[in-house]
């Protein structure tokens, strides 16, 4: 397991795009570890009428193929949503499956104090995000679960989210055990934070964006933390259609 240390006093509203490469160290979780043992770095070919989704907790199974060209991995037997009712930045009860139902939603696990992958991630995806149609921005829900409840309160993520991704990003906060179950839903690990006894705190958690169509609700889409500006921005128009990128 990796490994990303924080220290208390870390603010959570870090510049939008930093990163700091010798940091980047989440957690690897189940989709992603047998993605690396195939040697794979994305797959295609996720047959549009195969609505089936993954058991809970279960690892992901990958399309058939390489490339090196796509960000994208393409599951097989795509993830059920979430079943997730936490709280939102505005104080109030969210229900993600209910909220977001018939929507192209992405979905990302992180905390406010991680010192590179989380903020660039809704960085990156922010800036895709303005580069789609009014109409396009409007059908698009990115919804970032906090792994750090205890810090990431509905106030932190409201001030956070608007400077690390985009205001109209929804941040959920709640009961660790819960998110963590739903996090295991989708096949992305987190710990609860630790502290050190210099006080630093270590996180644990999946990197991982998981893509969910508007026409089955279901995760059948995967990004690691390396999918940059560009990749996100070729694939959100087909994303939002439910169609793989």
């Amino acid at each position: 397991m990796s490994v990303e240390k924080t220290s208390p006093a870390t603010s959570g509203g870090e510049q939008r795009g930093t990163a700091r490469p010798g940091r980047r160290t989440p957690l690897i979780v189940a989709a992603v570890a047998i993605v690396a043992a195939l040697g794979l770095t994305a797959a295609v070919g996720l047959n549009g009428g195969d609505d089936k989704p993954a058991p809970s907790g279960a690892v992901a199974q990958v399309s058939g193929g390489t490339t090196t060209t796509k960000a994208a991995t393409v599951l097989d037997r795509p993830f059920t949503k979430p079943d997730l009712v936490l709280t939102d930045t505005k104080g109030e009860t969210y229900d993600l499956r209910e909220r977001t139902q018939g929507k192209p939603t992405l979905i990302y696990f992180g905390y406010t104090h991680c010192p590179d992958v989380c903020p660039l991630t809704m960085s990156n995806i922010a800036v895709a995000k303005k580069k789609l149609p009014k109409a396009d921005q409007e059908k698009l829900q990115v919804v970032f679960v906090t792994t750090d409840p205890e810090r990431d309160t509905a106030a932190e993520l409201a001030k956070w989210l608007p400077a690390a991704g985009d205001p109209s990003f929804v941040g959920l906060t709640g009961d660790f055990s819960a998110i963590q179950a739903g996090a295991r839903q989708i096949g992305i690990g987190i710990d609860p934070p630790k502290k050190e006894k210099d006080g630093t705190v270590v996180s644990m958690h999946g990197a991982q964006v998981i893509a969910f169509s508007p026409k089955t609700d279901q995760g059948y889409v995967l990004y690691g933390e390396g999918t940059t500006v560009e990749d996100y921005a070729k694939d959100l128009p087909k994303l939002i259609k439910g169609e793989n990128p």
